[in-house]
């Protein structure tokens, strides 16, 4: 009787091991598309925040 209780328990050991491996990949997935979506939305949002008054000001000084 121990020695199935051991076998069990070492069998949901290896399969805890399993899906700790999985979580931290997935982990990682996201923490990759975060930084992806960063840098092609966010980035470019603050860049236009400083080109635009430029665009506005230099077509301002033409007389447009």
């Amino acid at each position: 009787m121990e020695e199935k209780i051991l076998k069990k328990i070492e069998e949901q050991d290896k399969k805890l091991n399993e899906i700790y491996k999985s979580v931290e990949t997935t982990r990682k997935y996201f923490l990759v598309a975060l930084i992806i979506t960063v840098v092609a939305i966010i980035f470019p949002l603050i860049g236009l925040m400083f080109i635009i008054p430029k665009f506005l000001n230099i077509y301002a000084n033409i007389g447009i």
